[in-house]
Parts: C-alpha cells; sequence; structure tokens
C-alpha cells in the first residue's frame, strides 16, 4: 500500500483541477471524475443500506460489494488500470439467483418505497444505473475495462432484487404502483 495522508488538505484542487491515480492532473468536472465519483458515491449509498436492519447474508454480499467498488473507483482513477474481471460479475450473477429463486414473479411495478433499508437499497440501485451511465459515457471517449460496465449492470439488477427481499423483511411486503387510482 502507498504513503498514506497525513494531512487531508492539499490545497491541490483549489483552481478547479483534481490528480489521478497516475499522478496527471484534470478538471474537477472530467468524465473520469464524474465516473468515479458516481461509484464513491454509490459505495456511500450502500454504507446507509448496511446501516440497516438487514439479513446477515445481505450485510455480507454488500461489504463484498463495497470492496468491489473500492476496487472499481481505483481502477476507474488510474487510466489503463483494471482490478475487476468477468468472473466478478459471474459471482453477481450467482447471487441474484440465488436470491431470486425464492421472490414471487413480478406482475406489477414496485414503488423505490418501504422501510428504510428498502428505501435505501432503491437509491443505491438508482445510484448504480447512474455510475453506469457515467462509465459508459467515459467508455466513449477512453478506453475502459468492459467488465465495469458488465459489473455495474448487473449490480443495479442484483440491488433491485435485494430491495424485494428487504421489503418482506422490513413490512413484509412491496410497494406496487397502482396505475388506475384515484386521484385526489
Amino acid at each position: 500500500m502507498g504513503n498514506r495522508l497525513s494531512k487531508i488538505y492539499t490545497r491541490t484542487g483549489d483552481k478547479g483541477t483534481t490528480g489521478l491515480g497516475d499522478g496527471s492532473r484534470v478538471e474537477k468536472d472530467d468524465i473520469r471524475v464524474e465516473a468515479f465519483g458516481t461509484v464513491d458515491e454509490l459505495n456511500s449509498v450502500l454504507g446507509t443500506v448496511l446501516a440497516c436492519d438487514t439479513p446477515e447474508a445481505i450485510q455480507t454480499y454488500l461489504t463484498d460489494i463495497q470492496h468491489d467498488l473500492f476496487d472499481l473507483g481505483g481502477e476507474l482513477c488510474i487510466p489503463g488500470h483494471t482490478t475487476l474481471s468477468d468472473k466478478d460479475t459471474s459471482r453477481l450473477e450467482r447471487i441474484l439467483d440465488e436470491f431470486n429463486m425464492d421472490l414471487p414473479a413480478l406482475k406489477d411495478f414496485i414503488l423505490p418505497a418501504g422501510g428504510t433499508a428498502t428505501s435505501h437499497c432503491h437509491l443505491a440501485r438508482t445510484t448504480c444505473r447512474r455510475a453506469e451511465r457515467r462509465v459508459y459515457t467515459l467508455s466513449k471517449q477512453q478506453t475502459v475495462n468492459p467488465a465495469a460496465l458488465m459489473y455495474l449492470n448487473r449490480l443495479s439488477d442484483l440491488l433491485f432484487v435485494i430491495a424485494r427481499i428487504l421489503a418482506r423483511h422490513e413490512n413484509g411486503q412491496e410497494v406496487l404502483w397502482q396505475p388506475d387510482r384515484d386521484k385526489k
């Protein structure tokens, strides 16, 4: 592990630039910064899910995913660096299949609502979708590890399934969209 920061502020970003992991500097609104910043935001939102009462298996998997996201942030911060691989996406698919197996088939749309953990998980899912869009935008301009895009795509699916599980854990049911309700 490299040097750790002993002083948190450096003043090097005061004029609108930030340093990448390879030592180069880019503007703070650079698409690469947007991409790894949104992955960091997703990781923080997952932390709010983990702060809630959730089943142990979900706690374990989400903690592992936080480590993956930290790796992905590092990967995106260093142009040309890769950490994620197809096996990481395959692992998410195995978890997805395991969790989805006991859920009832979807017949209606689900509102991103419910208990605290459920709502935080839906927020994580939508933040994950935004991270995927940011990484995709970056990939149109610069080389990006294709495994990163696959991972984020599968992760948003997994977070949807986890939100369904958490809705049952917290409230016993999901909040279904009612398209034909009376509007008062």
